[in-house]
């Protein structure tokens, strides 16, 4: 079978892979299974219900919902008819849902449940978008009444649909987060995620048979890893949510799933939080095995005796460090965010294996990513690029790459994509890193200043920043959160009008030092920044800030001549508040 368009995977599918449980997902605490014809069936009349719609090739069709097996069914229901499906996440701010309607002009949006219809409603209603519900809504149609209307409508020829859709045709338009405010639509083509599939799908091993799914299929790294699965045919369960993980892990558990950073850091100090509640030698033993796990290097090098003392280890410690996990894991694929060494080490040596990659929404995701096979990954790298992906260094150091997984283009916006793919066919990505001998991409900094917290998720902090400069008490901002569990920012008083405010406020005025130390100044901050968070979702969102009596300047090398913030210098210099504020579990400020 000629596997050149996504939708291709189901017959793929149904002809080598015939299962049961192809997908599953939990309602009302029980898993709900699908098989491989109960999801090809689906899918078909949701594309006969849509073309019933009068969805016409080339629109667009959006899904606002977490992960469950109806987005997958819409995700394959619509691009069978030829339209583009434009994911949205759940926790989008209402400014860009709007936007992203509008720009894409979305005739149909599937949501999850009541609190979503609610929260687009508005929007819909002034752009004419038509809403369907997964969950059943009141006063709103229920997403089976497409399936029914598909039903109805048996007679359509969907393979004569099908058969004029070309592999360079676009599949999806993603929005990812600008520096100017405005979100950019990502043009992804059914070759772009078919190339990254086929190529990333080779270091899975055969025994692989059933994974867990958490990351948002809205974002690029789990919807490719998805069709993957669909690919190589392991069965896909979604976790009921976030909290549930742990509970679902040990229900499925699978041989696998993809991860962010952030989760393998709570697992990790979960682990390390109950070692330390051990007593006697039992505690000995468990950070006798923790150490030896810090000290891990791959293929051996570590030496015979450590590798016998490993071999104890894990007979002792790490077996159960497996069995929290469902005791079947053979890789997980961490992506979105810098991957910690000693969390490579520790998981490595304990028989778990973390595959740490590197891409980019442009790029369908995957540029690079480790393997389990000895030459296949090096510790503080994210792996070699992908079979047909062709990167290079510039003179500059930014990593730029060149392949089938390279997007077609910013949606409208031409401008941007001249910028950052090249006459050559480029794609700048705006990261900064080096190539090894051996061939292992390594990320050592990001030219853009547009950074990724510990959870994967992108924040322009200009776009932030400019937003918080309009509050009459704030003079400068600076957002951080570079890996890190949550933006927060260091911010400088407007003096005069913080001064003027005191006064209203009977609070004495003895200076700016001892004024941001006032409880009811910071109470007012604190105000402030929840009023202009609601601007923006949830993962852009300022957690906790410091004041800072003085103003960055440029005789302080703080500022550009052009009065650009120096985020660098500005960072070193307030190094030991940074670490506080993220030390510091309890106070808001």
């Amino acid at each position: 079978m000629n596997l050149i368009r996504v939708f291709d995977l189901l017959p793929h599918s149904d002809a080598n892979f015939r299962r049961d449980d192809v997908i599953a997902g939990k309602v009302a605490g029980v898993w709900v299974k699908y098989s491989t014809a109960d999801f090809k069936e689906i899918s078909d009349n949701v594309s006969r219900g849509l073309i019933a719609l009068n969805i016409h090739p080339g629109e667009k069709v959006a899904i606002m919902s977490a992960n469950r097996p109806e987005w997958n069914f819409c995700d394959f229901g619509i691009m069978q008819t030829g339209a583009a499906q434009v994911p949205m996440h759940p926790t989008l701010a209402e400014n860009d849902i709007r936007f992203i309607l509008k720009d894409a002009e979305v005739k149909i949006l599937f949501v999850s449940g009541k609190e979503l219809a609610d929260k687009v409603q508005g929007c819909c209603g002034e752009l004419g978008v038509k809403i369907y519900c997964f969950d059943k809504t009141d006063g709103i149609p229920h997403w089976l009444e497409v399936v029914e209307l598909g039903k109805k409508n048996s007679h359509i020829d969907l393979e004569s649909y099908k058969q004029k859709i070309q592999p360079d045709d676009l599949l999806t338009l993603i929005y990812t987060s600008g520096t100017t405010g405005t979100p950019k639509g990502v043009m992804l083509t059914h070759d772009n995620l078919m190339s990254n599939v086929k190529a990333s799908s080779v270091l899975y091993p055969e025994s692989y048979k059933k994974a867990l799914s958490f990351l948002p299929l809205s974002h690029i790294f789990e919807r490719m890893v998805i069709y993957m699965y669909f690919y190589l045919g392991i069965s896909v369960y979604y976790a009921e949510s976030m909290d549930t993980i742990v509970a679902d892990i040990n229900d499925v558990k699978p041989d696998g799933f993809t991860t962010v950073p952030r989760l393998l850091e709570k697992v990790y100090d979960r682990i390390v939080a109950k070692g330390a509640e051990l007593t006697g030698i039992k505690k000995k033993i468990f950070y006798w095995a923790l150490d030896l796990g810090l000290r891990y290097e791959l293929d051996g090098k570590n030496g015979v005796w450590y590798e016998m003392q490993l071999s104890l280890a894990r007979k002792l410690v790490f077996k159960k460090w497996r069995e929290a996990l469902g005791g079947n894991i053979q890789a997980i694929v961490s992506g979105g965010a810098a991957l910690q060494l000693r969390l490579a080490k520790v998981f490595w040596a304990a028989g778990i294996p973390v595959l740490e990659g590197y891409g980019l929404t442009e790029t369908s995701p995957v540029i690079a990513v480790n393997g389990l096979k000895k030459g296949q990954v090096a510790f503080s790298s994210v792996g070699k690029p992908l079979k047909d992906v062709i990167v290079k260094i510039a003179d500059d150091g930014e990593i730029m790459c060149k392949g089938p997984n390279v997007m077609k283009g910013y949606y409208n916006r031409p401008d941007l994509s001249e910028e950052v793919i090249d006459k050559d066919g480029f794609f700048h990505t705006g990261d900064i890193g080096n190539l090894s001998p051996e061939g292992f991409l390594c990320i050592t900094d990001r030219k853009k200043e547009i950074f990724k917290t510990a959870g994967g998720k992108y924040v322009a902090p200009q776009v932030v920043e400019n937003k918080f400069k309009e509050s009459l008490l704030i003079e400068q901002v600076l957002v951080i959160g570079e890996n890190r569990k949550f933006p927060s920012a260091l911010i400088v008083p407007a003096a005069q009008a913080l001064e003027e405010w005191c006064s209203r406020h009977n609070i004495p005025w003895t200076g700016i030092d001892n004024a941001i130390k006032n409880g009811e100044v910071i109470a007012k901050f604190q105000q402030e920044i929840s009023h202009y968070n609601e601007n923006f979702g949830h993962w852009e969102q300022i957690k906790k800030f410091r004041l800072l009596p003085k103003e960055w300047t440029i005789d302080n090398g703080e500022m550009t001549p052009k009065l650009s913030l120096k985020r660098k210098v500005i960072l070193e210099k307030n190094k030991d508040i940074i670490e506080d504020i993220y030390a510091s579990a309890s106070n808001p400020q």
